[in-house]
């Protein structure tokens, strides 16, 4: 991947706009990610969908994180959807992609309450029966991938929020004791490999991380192998828990690894410069918690894109949580990480509004395609997107724009009623048009 140590915006390299107004957003920090966590002996990771792991997508996936955890790729109602009948497909995808690209892989996840397949969830299971799918499973799976993933989440959200056991498929059908057993499969299949258990809402001290911590120290005394526990941290923007750093240091000195497994930090929509700047404040709390204490082994983010987040569909009315905006710019959280890691950080500019073209459906003799227009620290009381097309494609209507095409020359300016964009606000516009051979994107610049 080429240096993004330039005037040019991190969108403007990878995907071809020119964001103009009054110049390009800004680059990178001087070094990726993954080095700058190498450095100091952590681990920068990130949840990937597989299908998406090409393009930009790819290339950033790649380039800035040195570990990756598959969203969903090796559930068991992934992997075994029909009993005795496996998908591997996008699994072996994303460790193929890792061990190319110099990563580690964080297995996810091997016993939980949810995304089983239905001929598990919905079948009449004696606790003999249960215990032995459970074995299996953990055998074939861990085993496939023996010596090649660092790490596995074993167990799964085993805890209600007041502390108390969740009533699952496995507490109900084996008691507390299938923790144990989980691990103890686990630890058979791979030995090399750390085991987590992993849990939400378990970052500060509170009646669920004691649950978590009072069964590790148990299971410490036990003898049955537990090498870290998982703090999920789906967090919101202005409520990183006080208590974080005591509580990775008071299940560190169990003598476990903590690890910060699934960190998004969401806010309510729009996002604007001040919910922005805060998300970036709370990303470094996150990444200076861990990074104080020596047994943390990182931080993942769950998602690294906001086109790749759960949250939207999950929280309805928000979302933003990532470190890069869904056309791939960095946000202030990425300098803030950047900056945790010991990086020297280029500030993303203040006053800025951007243009940003996709291309939203494409068919043998055409396209739909859009333009989005927002600000951050700036606004605009009429708007004009100018961009020449490459390849003879030709708009043949639009749609919240005014467009004239001459030539390869288009200019699209607002319609009456959405020429104001404010401070942390967008407008979109689209329109169809006609192609053939090729359908590269255009720079896009806004006056």
């Amino acid at each position: 991947m080429r240096s993004l140590r330039t005037g040019l915006s991190l969108v403007s390299l990878l995907s071809g706009l020119a964001l103009l107004v009054p110049a390009a957003t800004a680059s990178a920090a001087d070094a990726p990610l993954r080095d700058l966590a190498a450095a100091k002996g952590k681990v920068i990771g990130t949840a990937v969908t597989g299908s998406k792991l090409t393009g930009t997508y790819g290339d950033l996936a790649g380039a800035q994180f040195n570990s990756l955890t598959p969203g969903n790729a090796m559930k068991w109602g992934s992997v075994e959807p029909t009993r005795g009948s496996y998908d591997w497909a996008e699994a072996d995808q994303i460790v193929n992609f890792a061990e190319a690209h110099g990563q580690q892989v964080r297995g996810h996840t091997l016993v939980w309450h949810s995304q089983n397949p239905s001929w598990l969830t919905n079948g009449t299971w004696t606790p003999a029966q249960l215990g032995q799918l459970m074995n299996d499973h953990i055998a074939l799976e861990v085993g496939r991938y023996k010596g090649r993933l660092a790490a596995w989440d074993v167990v799964n959200e085993p805890f209600n929020e007041d502390g108390t056991y969740r009533q699952t498929l496995w507490y109900n059908g084996l008691g507390t004791g299938y923790i144990a057993q989980a691990l103890t499969a686990a630890r058979a299949a791979d030995p090399a490999a750390r085991l987590y258990i992993n849990d939400y809402n378990v970052e500060g001290v509170n009646a669920k991380s004691t649950a978590l911590y009072n069964l590790v120290k148990s299971l410490k005394e036990q003898g049955v192998p537990i090498d870290g526990v998982g703090l999920q941290a789906h967090l919101i923007v202005g409520q990183v828990p006080s208590t974080l750093q005591q509580n990775i240091q008071r299940f560190a000195d169990l003598g476990v690894d903590v690890a910060i497994t699934e960190l998004d930090i969401r806010m309510t929509l729009p996002s604007d410069s001040t919910k922005l700047t805060q998300q970036a404040a709370d990303y470094k709390a996150v990444m200076n918690a861990c990074g104080a204490v020596a047994r943390c082994a990182g931080v993942t983010v769950w998602g690294f894109t906001d086109s790749d987040s759960w949250i939207p569909s999950t929280f309805p009315g928000q979302g933003a949580a990532t470190p890069y905006d869904e056309n791939f710019a960095p946000k202030p959280a990425y300098y803030a990480i950047a900056e945790a890691l010991g990086g020297t950080p280029t500030p993303e500019p203040t006053g800025a509004c951007t243009a940003a073209y996709s291309v939203t459906s494409q068919w043998d003799t055409g396209f739909t395609g859009q333009v989005r227009i927002s600000c951050s620290g700036a606004a605009l009381s009429s708007w004009k997107a100018d961009w020449t097309y490459g390849a003879g494609q030709r708009i043949t209507q639009a749609w919240n724009a005014i467009c004239t095409q001459s030539g390869t020359a288009v200019s699209c300016a607002n319609a009456a009623y959405n020429g104001t964009v404010p401070d942390g606000g967008s407008v979109t516009f689209g329109f169809n048009a006609s192609w053939s051979g090729g359908n590269p994107i255009p720079a896009v610049s806004l006056e």
